[in-house]
């Protein structure tokens, strides 16, 4: 990270400002749109993060720590935003017509949806872990760095949210309609 670029930024350099956040937007937005699985919710959310940013950055006391705190500030935009939208959410989602398609459209749909269930369930704090993980890679350290809590705090988070989304997928396939009489049919 260019220190120079965060100084100059804070100082009020919106060209530097622009500079130092353009490379970084995309992988901003995706860790949004992973975690809100909504792509308007992920486009609010990042904006509302950038410009969090930029009103904050004055207070930043340590340079060489912008990116893990522009993190946190995107993570504090998802949570907020993932509450404004629980309460007007709508279960209605367009799918992209120029995604391709691929070998078994059904089963990946079937699967995706299970996995989308899943994640919604969790509470906001299990899912930014999971994602700060699993999609940006970061260990333990960096995302309790990032969500401002203690190491033990992120592993535990982390444990409890593969559990609660394995045991959300295992609720879900047990109430698959007619799973159950498949499984009768099959006993007979």
């Amino acid at each position: 990270m260019d220190t120079g670029l965060v100084e100059r930024s804070a100082r009020g350099d919106s060209s530097a400002f622009d500079a130092l956040v353009t490379p970084l937007v995309p992988r901003l937005h995706g860790v949004a749109l992973r975690m809100l699985r909504d792509l308007d919710a992920a486009d609010d959310a990042t904006q509302d993060a950038l410009v969090s940013a930029w009103r904050q950055l004055p207070r930043l006391r340590r340079a060489d720590r912008f990116e893990a705190w522009l993190w946190r500030i995107l993570v504090r935009a998802c949570y907020a935003e993932s509450d404004r939208r629980r309460r007007t959410r709508s279960r209605v989602q367009a799918l992209d017509p120029n995604e391709p398609e691929v070998g078994d459209p059904f089963g990946m749909v079937d699967q995706r949806d299970a996995l989308e269930r899943a994640f919604e369930r969790l509470p906001a704090e299990q899912r930014a872990s999971l994602v700060l993980r699993h999609y940006l890679g970061f260990d333990s350290s960096e995302i309790a760095e990032i969500l401002e809590i203690r190491p033990a705090t992120a592993r535990t988070r982390l444990h409890y949210a593969h559990r609660a989304r394995r045991a959300a997928l295992d609720a879900d396939a047990r109430t698959v309609p007619g799973a159950a009489e498949n499984t009768l049919g099959a006993a007979r």
